[in-house]
This record gives structure tokens, sequence and C-alpha cells, in this order.
């Protein structure tokens, strides 16, 4: 598949080295695995001088064994005698940046968290020496987010403020999901599209693997997933395993409820038969896997809330794969397929309805994007889209089929939310699959 989107990245890595020329630049680039971090970085660094260190899980001085091979190959020079010691074969790049700007990127800087979590504080001291005499743009990589948070933005930490930038980098979002759809696959259906979303979600690397086999219809999606030696029947637990560490059943239990719609705190606790309060937040804040929703309009304060989970294939993973694993760990793959085809209708809806409010975001047209419901769930409303300042709104429903669905329905459950846009100019519409490509 070609290098899609991305051109804001790309940019603000152009101008970091750029700036580099003057002053040493460090850059930390966070986002879950399969996101796309290392085929970003070498698109950014073509045609310019390159260094690249994966930190594997092996010992430092195997480690530095490779760096050197890579720095011999890379800058022409020559390291004598052995290096040991991570810290002396930055130390040597940094020093070589005092004449020309070079690039260096460390990958999955977190492992020396296990490694040896010194070398941090040896890169603080080092960097601070030399970042005004030399010119390099370091790189810092990495995909188990909860570590990469702890290792920059901690306040203790030794590395604490010394990023010049940080980039978060997200899946495609649903404009660029569509570009790619249309151009891999001129003959498609909006029902196998909505499935592609729903189970990519926009991570390059799930749309890469479809793309690159053309695998565009739901039915071939999911006879792919499910299928000896599939590369996502594990996924879950490779993207997540290792950033729960030994409390990983809990997490799983509850993400495996969300997912299957179990949305709210007392109907999870009742199921677990636990507290579930300090997993949640965690969930939420530390690890950045779920989301908290509430009404719109509602007072932050307020206990109304539901929570879901942000990562479409983990929600995707959770539902079909790790609820029924006792089937896959049997091989028996026509009985998961089977559940698939039988409840992804209903499963998909709550997709179809982020897509439209992700579409209604990139509009530029709307300050609040959310939905609508009153105590007990009643009077829900998918989508509540609010220009404060030209005094508009659009109060939507999202159905798969259209036609069940009416206007005059919609209008009497917003009977109460209209108190809270007294003056505004309301529209009222229906979403379905195939608005999905249209202008909204």
């Amino acid at each position: 598949m070609k290098f899609y989107n991305r051109e804001t990245e790309l940019d603000q890595l152009e101008t970091t080295f750029n700036l580099s020329g003057n002053t040493s630049q460090m850059t930390i680039i966070t986002g879950r695995r399969r996101i796309g971090k290392t085929r970003l970085i070498l698109k950014a660094t073509e045609n310019k001088p390159f260094l690249y260190f994966f930190i594997s899980r092996k010992s430092e001085p195997l480690l530095c064994e490779e760096f050197t091979e890579e720095i011999n190959k890379k800058l022409n020079t020559k390291i004598f005698g052995k290096i040991e010691r991570f810290t002396d074969v930055f130390a040597f790049v940094i020093e070589q940046s005092r004449q020309k700007q070079l690039v260096l990127v460390i990958d999955e800087i977190q492992e020396f968290l296990r490694i040896n979590p010194s070398v941090f504080s040896d890169l603080q001291r080092i960097w601070d020496q030399m970042k005004n005499k030399t010119h390099l743009h370091l790189i810092f990589c990495g995909s188990v987010y909860s570590m990469m948070k702890k290792i920059f933005e901690h306040s203790k930490e030794p590395l604490f403020g010394r990023a010049d930038q940080r980039i978060y980098l997200q899946p495609f979002n649903p404009r660029v999901l569509t570009e790619i759809y249309q151009e891999s696959n001129k003959q498609f259906q909006t029902k196998d599209f909505l499935a592609f979303y729903t189970i990519t979600g926009g991570v390059p690397k799930y749309v890469e693997y479809f793309v690159d086999r053309k695998i565009f219809s739901f039915r071939k999606m999911i006879n792919e997933i499910f299928s000896v030696n599939s590369i996502f029947l594990e996924e879950g637990k490779n993207v997540l395993i290792e950033e729960f560490g030994k409390e990983y059943t809990t997490y799983f239990s509850i993400l495996a409820l969300i997912a299957s719609s179990k949305t709210s705190r007392s109907e999870i606790e009742s199921i677990l038969g636990k507290n579930v309060g300090g997993f949640l937040e965690r969930l939420e804040n530390e690890f950045e896997i779920i989301k908290k929703v509430k009404p719109v309009f509602s007072k932050p304060s307020g206990r109304v809330q539901k929570y879901f989970i942000d990562d479409h294939f983990l929600s995707f993973w959770f539902r079909f794969i790790y609820k029924y694993y006792s089937a896959l760990e049997i091989g028996n793959f026509d009985y998961l397929k089977k559940i698939v085809f039988r409840d992804f209708g209903s499963y998909s809806g709550k997709f179809l309805e982020k897509y439209f409010k992700d579409k209604l975001a990139l509009s530029g047209k709307y300050n609040i994007i959310g939905s609508y419901w009153e105590k007990g769930n009643q009077n829900e409303i998918d989508i509540v889209a609010i220009n404060e300042t030209e005094k508009t709104a659009l109060i939507a429903e999202v159905k798969l089929n259209k036609e069940r669905a009416s206007l005059q329905a919609l209008q009497q459950k917003a009977v109460r939310l209209l108190n809270h846009l007294n003056s505004f100019q309301i529209k009222y519409q229906i979403f379905s699959p195939e608005d999905m490509f249209e202008e909204i």
C-alpha cells in the first residue's frame, strides 16, 4: 500500500530537523502498535543522514554491538574498541553532530526500563551538556503508552520537560480511510466499507493488510481474521498484556464487558462482583483505551455516564475473539464466524454513529459534538452537534436501515433537549450507511 496522509506530521518533523541546524532538537513519537510510527519516521528521514536504533530485549553490550555496526555503516566512520554502555554510544553520536546535522531514532525506548533504567539519567546529563553545541534531531519512539508517559511526562523522571515536540500518532480519519478504500476497490458496497471501518478503525497496519491482499468484503475480512495462523487472533494480547502487567485479567474482563455493551460502572461491578473504579480510571487516563461519555449539557459532576473502547479493533477483539476464546483454542473457527455474522449488524451500529460524529468534527462546522440521553437511558439521541457562535444545531439519528427511523419520532425525543437550545436554528436528520460517502 502506498504512503497515505501524515502530511501534518511530516511537516512537523521537517521543521524540527531544520531547527536542529541551530541547536539539537528532541521529538517524542507515541501511538499504539501498528499505527505506523516507524514508517512515518522512514518517510521523514528519506535523503537525510539517519541512524536507527531499535531497543530489543537483549543485554546492553549486545545492543551496543548492533548500534556500533549501524554507526560504522551509516556514518562512514570507525569506532575502535568494544563499547558496552549505551551512554557511550549516544555520546559518540551526539559528538558527531557537532559539524553536521544527524537524525537519531531510538525505537521502543521504554525497553530500557527493563534493561538498564539508569540510561535515562545518563541521556539527560549528556543532552543538557551538548544540546546547544550540536545539531542532532533525536527522535524517541515507543508503543507502550503508559511507559512512554512515565518516562517523558512524570515530573520526577530525568527526561521530563526535555522534548521540543510530541507527536501522538492517530489512526486514519474517515476522510483518509474513504480515499484509501475507494482508490483500492473500484466496486464497493457501503456495508462492506462500514465493516472495513468498524474492524480496522483506520489503524494503518490493518488497513494495509486488507488492501494488499485485496480483501474488501465483510465476509472475506471475517474469513481472513478467523483462519489458521491469522495475525489477528492474538492481537489483543500482543497489544495490551505488556501495558497491563500482572493485573491484565481484570482489565481484560472489564474491556470484554464494555465491548459487549455493558457500558456503565454499575453494570460492570455487578457482573464482576468487585469495585472497578480504579481500573476504569487507569484505562481512561493512564492507558487511554476507553473514553467516558456523558450526555451533552450534563453537569461535569453528574454521574450519568457510559464507557466505550476507543480503539475499533480492540473492541472487535474483545467482543468476538476474547469472549469466545475457548472456541478459538480448539480451532472452531466456523462457530466463531457464525457468531460474528449473526451479531455484527447490531454491533456495527455504534461505529456507524462514531463515523458520522468524526465526519462532523472534520467539517469544522461545530464546537460541540456528542450524544444525549435522559435518566434510565430514556430519549436517547445518537448525535447532537452544536455551533454556539452561529446558534445552529444538528440533531440526528443513525440507523443501519433508514426506513426504521422517522424525523417525527426524533423530534419527540428531543423535546427536553430543546430547553438548552433556545433561539437555536435546529436541523433534524437521519443518517444511514448510504450517507457515508456524502459530504455533511
